[in-house]
């Protein structure tokens, strides 16, 4: 079953015409959708709307065209990451499954999908998530029919976060939560990041108090978001597999840094496109359908030996800083500002870098 990847800017907030213009293009059915990983315009923190708005949008295109009902089309991994700080444009990658198949010779593209155990807002920050998360990654794999760890190269997760409705919850129960509400977008996302990097083999189970402060224990393939829409981890996993048909491949590396050009680059060679040596967005030919990274400011607070004030800003969070930057700089890699750049990215990727993906076209 070969999967089809489709990139379509986002006019609105609530705009699901690239989705509704494929589907009546006959580029695949609405109900061969099985996943879409998107930016949306908002502030990226915890009362970021505009996530919710855009997934209500592309499900009711999706009930409006398919024949799977409502229970079933909301069972679709769709994964919005707020925030398009810079130059980056809203957007939304979409990947569908038809019948094509390909030969068994040739490696490509292959998604899994899996939903985790049910997170308690106590489990979020501690060892309960990362067993709960790589119990739903290897769930995913399955999935996807990937055997070997090393054929993933792309993770993408959505998971909860605290609110104070939850955190009374867990304080009901007599429990008590991990982190403040401000900060658990962050936790949330660490966490599972070291539950994926332990499902595919990257590290052994950590230690309670390493959760989050050890930072040389990270995923070179995990891109961790969260929000209040969810109790769950939702998991997207891409990886390459033999037969799999389609025209695409999927490559990963990370940034050491936020001006790491070459880690994107590659990421796009690992994908299985040649490049020569000094890359320029003109040496892709129109075969990179999208980039996906995270990033996150530097705790050190320098970049490449210089002083950074991104962590003192009072007025522009650090967040917003890493963001706008990081999207320049693949903007300019890739010659496209539609570019998925997330922040947040602790256990995700070197600190100060982030792990790079890249989705190829590479033919039939």
């Amino acid at each position: 079953m070969a999967i089809e990847v489709l990139k379509v800017e986002l006019k609105t907030v609530q705009d699901a015409s690239g989705l509704e213009d494929a589907i009546n293009a006959g580029v695949f059915q609405a109900d061969e959708v099985i996943a879409v990983i998107g930016k949306t315009e908002g502030n990226g923190g915890v009362n970021d709307f505009t996530r919710i708005l855009a997934d209500q949008a592309y499900r009711r295109v999706l009930l409006k065209h398919g024949k799977r009902d409502e229970k079933a089309v909301a069972q679709i991994p769709m994964v919005w990451s707020g925030g398009c700080d810079g130059v980056m444009t809203p957007h939304a990658t979409i990947f569908a499954r038809n019948g094509k198949t390909g030969p068994a010779s040739e490696s490509r593209l292959a998604i899994g999908t899996s939903m985790s155990a049910e997170l308690l807002p106590e489990d979020i920050g501690r060892p309960a998530m990362v067993e709960k998360v790589a119990d739903a990654v290897k769930e995913a794999m399955r999935d996807a029919g990937i055997d070997d760890p090393n054929d993933v190269h792309y993770v993408q997760t959505k998971t909860p976060l605290l609110t104070i409705d939850s955190v009374r919850d867990a304080e009901s129960r007599g429990h008590h939560v991990a982190c403040e509400v401000h900060d658990s977008m962050g936790v949330s996302n660490g966490t599972t990041a070291l539950g994926i990097a332990m499902a595919l083999g990257e590290i052994k189970m950590p230690k309670a108090e390493e959760i989050c402060r050890n930072l040389d224990l990270y995923s070179s393939v995990a891109s961790c978001s969260s929000g209040v829409e969810l109790t769950q981890a939702q998991i997207v996993l891409l990886g390459n597999k033999p037969g799999a048909g389609g025209r695409y491949r999927i490559g990963h590396s990370v940034m050491q840094d936020a001006l790491d050009i070459d880690g994107i680059y590659d990421a796009i060679r690992n994908a299985g496109l040649s490049l020569p040596d000094r890359p320029r967005a003109s040496d892709l030919n129109g075969k990179v359908v999208n980039c996906f990274m995270k990033c996150e400011a530097d705790r050190r607070g320098t970049l490449r030996g210089r002083r950074q004030i991104m962590l003192d800003d009072s007025d522009v969070h650090h967040h917003r800083h890493s963001k706008a930057a990081v999207s320049g700089v693949a903007a300019t890699a890739i010659g496209d500002p539609a570019v998925f750049v997330s922040v947040d990215a602790m256990h995700q990727g070197p600190q100060g870098g982030g792990p790079v993906v890249a989705i190829i076209d590479a033919g039939e």
